[in-house]
């Protein structure tokens, strides 16, 4: 017989294992489904990234995230939560990707993953957005010496490295890499470096592209990679500069047709914000609860850990409720 549950978590980071402690709470049957590692966004982050939130902003479940320096990093955000896991003993299936959520007509849904089937009353989804990277749509994009996601400066020392984007991101691995020894370009769709940057970053990177140690190409787009070198479109014509490495930092998106497949309705604007009650999470598919970044849709800086961990609290007491 599939296995019948009161919630079913899709999604087992920071906000999925915060609905996970509310549903321990109030002894509801439930399980986490994560297609990773336990936390696996914050796994895939680079690897000496540092937290713009402090500590305490990231907590959950009232356990304190004990951190010496004023932020924390990821090695220590890895290690609170696997600490997280190792207390509240969560009821987790890591490594086990949901494919599809169905409703079905005796009010319970049908989650169908890669290796199983479930019946839940309820289904949450907290999937983030870290999973699908917004492409520049270039000629060359495919070829492999461009990389959307970045993990360390290494790789690239003593090599022309292009990092094109001007967020958090960008600016990190462009700072990692020209300290490691790599000649870095940056290519900037606007006119500056994005204002979200964090303090301590932005004032950095403006002065090394200041003195000339990396160069920045603003208000300017790739238009083709190739092999060895990149070509630029700038406001004061086509560029062609060596390179080994593109980093394309330009952002993620959510899975929204997964969304849509569930039935959960998108506005129609470039947003593509999801449906749901802001005051239970509860999308437009009864039963069907949104937490987390997910529920900005493309609007991606909107929620974080600090902001939506709120989330868990109003889905599960609306469900203990009814």
């Amino acid at each position: 017989m599939t296995e019948q549950y009161d919630l079913i978590i899709v999604g087992g980071g920071p906000i999925g294992l915060a609905c996970a402690i509310e549903a321990q709470k109030k002894n509801l049957r439930y399980l986490i489904i994560e297609k990773g590692a336990i936390v696996n966004s914050i796994f895939n982050y680079p690897l000496y990234m540092t937290f713009f939130s402090t500590a305490e902003r990231l907590e959950i479940g009232d356990i304190p995230f004990s951190c010496l320096a004023p932020k924390p990093g990821r090695q220590e955000a890895l290690e609170y939560y696997r600490n997280i896991h190792r207390y509240f003993k969560f009821s987790i299936n890591l490594f086990e990707k949901v494919t599809e959520v169905k409703k079905l007509e005796n009010t319970f849904f049908k989650i169908t993953t890669d290796k199983s089937l479930y019946e839940s009353k309820n289904v949450v989804i907290a999937t983030g957005f870290y999973d699908i990277p917004i492409e520049m749509n270039v000629v060359g994009e495919d070829l492999s010496k461009v990389r959307h996601y970045y993990k360390e400066a290494h790789e690239y020392a003593f090599r022309n490295v292009l990092v094109v984007g001007a967020n958090n991101s960008s600016v990190d691995a462009a700072l990692e890499c020209w300290r490691k020894g790599a000649n870095v370009t940056m290519v900037i769709r606007k006119n500056e470096i994005n204002s979200r940057v964090k303090y301590w970053a932005k004032p950095d990177i403006e002065n090394r592209i200041e003195e000339g140690s990396i160069k920045a190409y603003f208000q300017s787009n790739i238009t083709e990679i190739r092999e060895n070198e990149v070509e630029i479109d700038t406001p004061s014509g086509k560029v062609i500069i060596e390179n080994d490495f593109v980093l394309a930092l330009t952002g993620y998106k959510p899975d929204l047709g997964f969304l849509e497949n569930m039935g959960i309705q998108l506005s129609e604007d470039e947003l593509k914000t999801p449906t749901y009650n802001p005051e239970t999470m509860e999308t437009n598919v009864d039963g069907l609860f949104l937490a987390g970044v997910i529920c900005g849709g493309m609007h991606t800086h909107k929620w974080f850990i600090e902001n939506s961990r709120v989330h868990a609290n109003m889905i599960v007491d609306y469900i203990t409720s009814k």
